[in-house]
């Protein structure tokens, strides 16, 4: 079989050496349109606990990690003059350059065949069986083929832009800083024995006040946004001792998320898609590199078990796609959080917003397994805040109160909820009513479909006036995904200043407990 894999990166170079180890009368060419030695980005993080395939696959990964990458345990989060560590947390990273060299000497060493500084299009490539498009999330073959794959993207609100830095940190560090133009937040950590990675993230509305929207991305790549370095240079310069931002096509943008139902294409002609040109998750979760690699471990499987190309490139995505949508899934809470992070900033205490942060994907419990020192010190810090364990606090306002944070949901003839049990139980409604009630919203299933609520939210919490009903004395929020819910809650915690109430459709405690000490909800219901 004559295989062309487009695109040297991670995935490409991986599959050409795995392919060509599993089948060596493959002939295998890769062709990359930069240089062998041009790369844009800095450095690539991988979880301990993702890497075990990877390694089982191909030792290479594990050598540049071993030999040229840092490793830490801990996670730090930095705001407000106070630093916040939570260990479990095993990583390592590596310069990007650095493991793109090592991929290309060792898909070398296995025979691949490799063409840099080659625009390749799918004309250029009639005489091969197979064209593997590894070239990325803009990919062009991709755009070339015009098949209709079942894609969906969705654009963030938020910006990003990377950086290096002579700063070392020394392990994963998120900062969080205040400046004059609103909150920036930074993701560093080290590559290297003389370099970190420098992301920086600001909601569009700081973006734009701080005048960082002036730069011409119609430029193609290679130019950095130097203003925007000077900026976070002098705004960031306690948190990296005055040391530098290094650039490297270093401009804003706003993460677009891809979703693709269908990887492979037989018409006009045998495509396969791998890594981002199918599938992006935000890099807060750190699997975009990981997730390109296990594409290649199970397309190499695939078309060295199967003799039918076709089939085979089935199986592939049979294999490959429930692991890629788990991460996906993981990743949308985690994107999220970036988009609102400022709000979070400033509404919470230093504990309670890393606890908020580091729990976006996870539960108490699962993070207590990881680390239970780090999530000991936080219970520890909502007792000594509230007297009380997280479900067992009262819940205190002017005209309603509730003995625990977890309480009991009743529903009426229509099966949506109507009511709290409780002494004195609390009527739920979707429109006001006289008396002491709490407004009742049912969340969408898509984000998209949130500013109606939102808005619903800002006429119910509203008070209508001396002869008419009273604000709600809180929020109560059923439907929807875990995450509407949340956001509906924390608009209306953190934005109208009602007590919020997330109703789950089971009682699910240490869902309960993750929502309430987090600052997320102040009340969880349960079904009666």
């Amino acid at each position: 079989m004559r295989i062309a894999v487009v695109g040297g990166g991670p995935g490409g170079l991986f599959f050409a050496t795995l392919m060509k180890q599993a089948s060596p009368a493959a002939e295998v060419t890769v062709f990359e349109r930069n240089r062998a030695d041009d790369t844009f980005g800095f450095g690539v993080v991988f979880s301990d606990r993702t890497l075990e395939a990877i390694h089982e696959a191909d030792p290479v990964l594990r050598r540049a990690l071993t030999d040229h990458g840092r490793h830490w345990d801990e996670i730090e989060v930095r705001l407000k003059g106070e630093r916040v560590r939570c260990g479990g947390n095993g990583m390592a990273a590596v310069v990007r350059r650095t493991l793109l060299l090592l991929l290309t000497e060792r898909a070398r060493e296995v025979g691949a065949t490799l063409r840099f500084s080659t625009e390749a299009r799918l004309s250029d490539l009639a005489e091969y069986d197979l064209v593997v498009a590894a070239d990325g999330a803009a990919s062009k073959i991709r755009e070339e083929i015009g098949a209709d794959l079942g894609a969906d993207v969705e654009t963030a609100t938020a910006r990003f832009i990377w950086f290096g830095t002579d700063h070392l940190f020394d392990g994963l560090t998120f900062i969080h800083e205040r400046g004059p133009d609103g909150v920036f937040a930074v993701h560093g950590y080290p590559i290297s024995d003389a370099m970190s990675t420098f992301i920086v993230e600001a909601d569009e509305a700081t973006w734009r006040r701080a005048g960082l929207d002036e730069f011409d991305t119609s430029q193609p790549p290679g130019p950095s946004d130097l203003r925007s370095k000077e900026y976070l240079e002098n705004l960031f310069a306690g948190q990296i001792e005055g040391g530098r931002l290094l650039t490297n096509n270093s401009r804003w943008a706003a993460f677009r998320t891809r979703r693709t139902r269908q990887w492979h294409t037989m018409a006009p002609r045998p495509v396969v898609f791998l890594g981002d040109a199918v599938h992006t998750a935000h890099f807060s979760v750190g699997s975009g590199t990981k997730m390109a690699m296990e594409d290649a471990i199970a397309l190499a499987r695939a078309l060295t078990t199967h003799t039918d190309l076709a089939m085979a490139l089935s199986a592939y995505e049979k294999a490959a796609q429930p692991s890629v949508r788990r991460i996906q899934d993981s990743a949308r809470p985690s994107l999220s959080w970036w988009e609102h992070f400022g709000a979070y900033h400033d509404a919470f205490e230093p504990w309670q917003f890393a606890y908020h942060f580091l729990s976006r994907s996870i539960s108490d419990g699962r993070l207590a397994r990881r680390a239970p020192e780090y999530v000991d010190s936080v219970h520890r810090a909502w007792r000594a805040a509230h007297g009380a364990d997280p479900l067992d606090t009262p819940l205190l306002t002017a005209a309603w109160t509730t003995p625990a944070r977890l309480v009991r949901i009743r529903s009426g003839a229509d099966g949506r909820p109507a009511a709290i049990d409780g002494t004195p139980g609390l009527p739920l409604s979707a429109d006001p009513v006289p008396g002491v009630w709490g407004a009742l919203l049912t969340a969408p299933d898509s984000e998209a479909d949130l500013p109606p609520l939102l808005a619903r939210l800002g006429e119910l919490t509203k008070p209508a006036g001396p002869t008419g009903p009273d604000a709600p004395v809180l929020v109560a929020v059923h439907g929807g995904t875990p995450l509407t819910r949340t956001l509906l809650c924390e608009r209306a915690r953190l934005g109208a200043g009602l007590p919020a109430l997330a109703i789950e459709p089971d009682a699910d405690l240490d869902r309960a407990v993750t929502a309430v000490l987090s600052g997320r909800a102040d009340l969880v219901g349960v079904p009666a």
